[in-house]
């Protein structure tokens, strides 16, 4: 769609700082920002705090047709590096609240995770020797753009820039029976998070409550789902969370996960690391995707690293 922009952040072939970018289509080659707009600044909360101008020098970069990096010579990394807040939603699928039987929410439930979750969207997700009911949750994530606090509903979107893929993985005994039962320990652990690869701006999502989203493990579709079974739609939690804090531009904020996690199969399935030559070495594949967002990522295989 015309005005749509497909943000993303990489390393180059010779590796350094992270550096700024835009995808010319999903899946393909990059536009180096930070080659095309010296001024631009590196991080992606710092461009997305210009507003406006930043936007509009994204798009000339992406239209002069110039400082072009090969997608294979590029390593892309999470979208948003450094958000102020990732703020997460539970139980905000219809049909997840079917799965295990639980009452749907009259508010939405909201819990966060630390930025330090965060991973790029095809780097290992550490296995960390402290549980052994590691989980999976695809989500959208909708990525703030203009900073608010009391937002009315309809004009929540006006705040949000754009949508990207996260999947919120979790540590079940730890978010279930440890740690007095809060959350944030078990949805917290370094690689948590992974995001990406790119952050979709809006323009490109005629309705963010019809997309597809799913997400396989070892190339089995485990979550198929849809947004149209969400509880508390984008709008409606933008203006929730901003009844009690200041969203600024480059706050995360997954929106929940639909039906198909492991822990509620009957048995439970939990993602695994292999043993080799007596060590444990990479396990098993965690792809997520939105079809029409033209986003998609397969996180590298689990490392056990914890």
């Amino acid at each position: 769609m015309r005005g749509a922009l497909r943000l993303v952040r990489f390393r180059g072939a010779a590796g350094g700082a992270p550096r700024l970018g835009l995808e010319e289509a999903p899946g393909g080659d990059l536009v180096d920002l930070c080659a095309a707009e010296p001024e631009l600044p590196r991080s992606m909360r710092e461009f997305l705090e210009i507003g406006p101008r930043g936007l509009a020098l994204a798009r000339r970069a992406l239209e002069s047709g110039q400082h072009r990096v090969p997608r294979a010579s590029a390593q892309l990394l999470a979208p948003v590096g450094d958000p102020e807040k990732v703020i997460c939603v539970g139980l905000n699928y219809h049909d997840h609240c079917e799965e295990q039987g639980a009452k749907v929410p009259k508010e939405p439930l909201i819990f966060s995770k630390f930025p330090s979750a965060i991973t790029g969207p095809f780097d290992d997700i550490v296995h960390p020797q402290d549980t052994s009911e590691l989980d999976w949750e695809v989500e959208l994530a909708a990525v703030i753009g203009k900073r608010g606090r009391h937002i009315e509903e309809a004009a929540a979107l006006e705040h949000v820039l754009g949508f990207t893929v996260a999947n919120d993985v979790s540590a079940r005994d730890w978010q279930m029976r440890r740690n007095g039962r809060q959350w944030l320990l078990g949805k917290t652990f370094d690689t948590f998070c992974p995001l990406g690869p790119a952050i979709v701006t809006r323009e490109a999502v005629p309705d963010v409550h019809n997309l597809w989203i799913r997400c396989s493990v070892n190339g089995h579709r485990m979550q198929d789902s849809s947004t149209r079974h969400l509880i508390f739609g984008v709008p409606a939690l933008v203006a929730w969370v901003s009844r009690f804090v200041t969203l600024v531009p480059g706050d995360i904020l997954l929106t929940g996960t639909p039906a198909g996690v492991g822990v509620f199969r009957k048995p439970p399935v939990f993602l695994k690391v292999r043993e080799r030559g007596g060590s444990r070495g990479a396990g098993e594949r965690v792809g997520t995707r939105w079809t029409q967002l033209g986003t998609d990522a397969t996180m590298s295989p689990l490392a056990a690293r914890g």
